[in-house]
């Protein structure tokens, strides 16, 4: 079952993250400054539960597209997580799916992440450089950098996708080259 996540569901979404990511408190703390940060679009936060036990959680957060037109308010999907022994059964996707349509149904015109485009190719994101969307970082590769137009999105869309300022101060944009 997917549905809106609770104040209650914090701890199991920390041990979601925690065990999905395995890199201590940086995703955890992430979901949490992201939850209270002052952003022009509230999050979006979601969780699936198996047997009323959260198994999986996803979180859609305000971003900015820096179009040439005007600035734009769009969504970032990320974290997205999945509890180690219930992965591969397709909660992810259907955690996807949900974040998708509720972003839709407030007329949110784009959705951005970085991300696997195997995984995330089949679930409604596409190549972002390949559409007219240039990345936030350098770290980001390429094929990483994706996103999901949706019914408000309109041909002048295009531009920089800006993270929100909690993702710089979380280390959580691109990757980082360990040899530096």
């Amino acid at each position: 079952m997917i549905r809106q996540e609770t104040p209650d569901d914090h701890r199991a979404v920390r041990e979601v993250h925690t065990r999905a990511f395995g890199d201590g408190e940086r995703i955890p703390g992430l979901v949490e400054a992201l939850r209270v940060a002052k952003a022009a679009t509230a999050p979006l936060s979601f969780v699936a539960t198996v047997d009323d036990r959260v198994v999986g959680h996803v979180l859609l957060s305000a971003a900015r597209l820096d179009a040439p037109r005007r600035i734009v308010d769009v969504l970032t999907l990320s974290p997205l997580g999945v509890l180690p022994e219930f992965q591969r059964q397709g909660i992810g996707a259907r955690l996807v799916a949900h974040a998708l349509a509720a972003a839709d149904g407030q007329g949110v015109p784009l959705v951005f992440l970085e991300g696997s485009p195997h995984y995330y190719g089949t679930r409604g994101f596409e190549n972002a450089g390949a559409v007219g969307f240039r990345s936030p970082s350098l770290r980001i590769p390429e094929a990483a950098f994706q996103v999901a137009r949706l019914s408000a999105h309109e041909p002048w869309m295009t531009g920089t996708f800006v993270y929100s300022e909690v993702f710089w101060a979380f280390d959580c944009v691109g990757l980082r080259d360990p040899e530096a």
